[in-house]
């Protein structure tokens, strides 16, 4: 297929945007050498606005040369839902009586368990709160996985080391977490429909084995770091942590199931925000500072992935469709690491015909290396968001993660293949 010149125009933007994500601690270097202009420096270094300011040529790209009206024309031609739906969870499931339900939840577990409140801490979140992402959608899982990790885990002091092995095996087991339903997962839901994919499917050929290489991944993790994690001391309670009154809790669940329940339909669930942003403001005395710019951070970078991606398929289709149901497995894992894995199944789903065997691998291959970047799952980059101001020059080396990820994935890899 030879591609036109806005295709090959996009595939190149689209490199040089990876790459702008692996180069983002250059730009927070370059900021510290030139404060004079330190404010562009850090705007080019946050990676949640690379996608986003490429798409921006993209689109200018396409004006210049075919006209304004088809650069309008192809904006209007993306759907962009899920970029609108991740803000509006991100914003909702950060909430005090959302995340204070959370951690009541977390602490309970802890309790039961005879381990160093560190060690336990962190094995419940990264592997429950995943799993959970398959009832309240992936995006809500890592928004409140990341959360709780900053208070507990992140803010002690803990070593880059364990910041980046943290931050790895949370990306997997989010990315595999939401394999338990067909309903969680954006590679999951591009093709459950279509391939009859139903909840008893999903449990018996895919779900069971997530969940356990989520244990794993967890339990490794935490055994490797168990001697810092004993180490750390208990998170203080301050006084926002004043218990908010349970119907306003039950309230904050009924618009955050609603979001989830109407994820496909942005006219209604943005009707729920706006009520919902009615009620926060109406009873602030029990509410934290609303994450609202680091969801639009993340909106902003998913909708530049959705601008960039939808010149791919040129590339990406032949690719996968030339590939035997076992390399497939393999080629996914690695095609997720440089484009959102849904993008992926979605290809997939275009082509009729596909054996059972060619099908399960691609979902579980894009879902396996969903993990080893933050373009390859569409909640990494609200996990990196929330993380991020604990790292060194407040920015997440790109190679550092991937190279961070890699184990958690190869148990995935295992579990898919072996299991």
């Amino acid at each position: 297929m030879t591609p036109s010149i806005i295709e090959s125009a996009g595939a190149v933007l689209f490199a040089v945007a990876i790459l702008h994500t692996f180069s983002a601690q250059v730009f927070e270097r370059l900021a510290q050498r030139f404060p004079a202009h330190a404010g562009i420096w850090h705007l080019l270094g946050e990676v949640e606005v690379v996608f986003g300011f490429w798409a921006m040529v993209l689109v200018a790209f396409i004006a210049i040369t075919g006209g304004t009206g088809d650069a309008v024309a192809y904006v209007d031609s993306r759907n962009f839902t899920e970029p609108m739906f991740v803000f509006v969870i991100m914003v909702i499931a950060a909430t005090r009586p959302i995340l204070q339900t959370m951690k009541s939840a977390v602490a309970l577990l802890a309790r039961a368990i005879p381990l160093p409140d560190g060690v336990v801490t962190c094995f419940i979140v990264l592997a429950g709160v995943p799993l959970l992402g398959s009832f309240i959608t992936e995006p809500a899982a890592m928004t409140l996985a990341a959360l709780i990790l900053s208070e507990r885990i992140f803010a002690s002091g803990i070593s880059e080391r364990l910041k980046y092995a943290t931050l790895g095996v949370l990306f997997v087991n989010v990315s595999i977490g939401g394999t338990l339903t067909p309903y969680a997962a954006p590679p999951v839901l591009m093709v459950a429909a279509k391939w009859g994919w139903d909840l008893p499917f999903m449990l018996s050929h895919i779900g069971w084995k997530a969940a356990l290489a989520v244990v794993v991944n967890a339990a490794g993790v935490t055994a490797l770091f168990a001697r810092e994690l004993a180490a750390l001391r208990p998170a203080a309670t301050a006084g926002k942590d004043t218990a908010v009154p349970l119907p306003l809790v039950l309230a904050h669940l009924a618009f955050l199931a609603g979001v989830v329940l109407f994820a496909h339909h942005p006219a209604v669930f943005m009707g729920l925000f706006l009520f919902f942003l009615g009620v926060a403001h109406s009873y602030e005395r029990f509410q934290d500072r609303l994450i609202l710019r680091e969801g639009l951070l993340v909106a902003f970078f998913l909708a530049g992935l959705v601008v960039l991606g939808g010149q791919q398929q040129w590339w990406l289709q032949p690719v996968l469709m030339s590939m035997s149901s076992d390399a497939v497995f393999y080629g996914a894992t690695a095609l997720t690491a440089v484009t959102d894995n849904a993008a992926l199944t979605y290809l997939g789903s275009l082509v009729e015909g596909l054996s059972d065997e060619f099908k399960y691998a691609l979902v579980t291959g894009a879902v396996a290396g969903g993990g080893l970047t933050v373009i390859a799952n569409a909640p990494n980059p609200a996990g990196m968001s929330i993380l991020k101001g604990h790292f060194a020059l407040e920015t997440v080396s790109a190679l550092h993660l991937l190279l961070a990820a890699l184990p958690p994935t190869a148990v995935a890899i295992a579990a898919f293949r072996l299991l």
